[in-house]
């Protein structure tokens, strides 16, 4: 069943609004898979890979909380300098990291799914706030997808300890022809996890700043191969 969920902006334990499909029933031991959008997008639009994700998961899309026009929503606004470096709103950044974190938290509660069967995942600018999460608060996941997106050198010095991201799990996938994010941030990311002990799936795909089917079908895979 779908569900979309808000709190209230005032309620000190605020949760974003998403979308959710439960597990199928009779799920053992069901999993959670939380999904971010890009940039000026909406839940809805990774929601609708919600189809291909294996069926003992829980799958939840959450919504940005800065609003950027009618349906339009980002995790933190940016710029580009004239000598193409990106500059981002830190403060908006940390704030949905935190709005993420406190989610993610209260989800895996109610759906009675702990920590250690936690995905979070997301494309672009969403995939940014997946590793972020993962790097930053690992306690409150075991895995995370980041596809087409890039490490962000202000979340570097917030890095947990090495020895709390020992076994968990990393996903990310590129195109050879992104224009939007280019394939060096995703070199730059398996340069940087390749230091700390957690297992990295590295993968680059002939396409450009999009989710391709064959993408897809070997992210769900690597998905279904972690909750086995």
């Amino acid at each position: 069943m779908n569900q979309n969920n808000t709190q209230s902006n005032t309620d000190a334990h605020k949760q974003l609004s998403f979308l959710k499909r439960d597990a199928a029933p009779g799920s053992v031991k069901p999993w959670l898979l939380v999904l971010m959008h890009g940039v000026g997008s909406n839940e809805e639009d990774l929601f609708g890979l919600a189809p291909s994700v294996p069926a003992n998961f829980h799958v939840v899309s959450l919504r940005a909380p800065n609003v950027m026009g009618q349906g339009s929503y980002a995790w933190f606004q940016f710029g580009v300098t004239p000598q193409g470096q990106r500059v981002i709103n830190q403060e908006q950044e940390a704030a949905s990291r935190q709005l993420i974190a406190g989610t993610v938290s209260a989800l895996s509660q109610q759906l009675g799914v702990p920590p250690e069967r936690v995905v979070v995942g997301g494309f672009s600018q969403g995939g940014i706030m997946a590793l972020s999460l993962l790097l930053t608060q690992p306690q409150l996941v075991q895995g995370a997808m980041a596809l087409h997106s890039r490490l962000l050198a202000e979340v570097l010095p917030l890095l947990a300890p090495a020895d709390q991201l020992q076994g968990k799990q990393l996903w990310v996938s590129a195109g050879t022809r992104d224009q939007v994010l280019p394939l060096a941030h995703a070199h730059a990311i398996r340069e940087q996890v390749q230091q700390l002990p957690l297992t990295l799936h590295y993968a680059e795909f002939p396409n450009a700043h999009e989710i391709t089917p064959d993408e897809l079908a070997q992210a769900m895979q690597w998905l279904q191969q972690l909750s086995a």
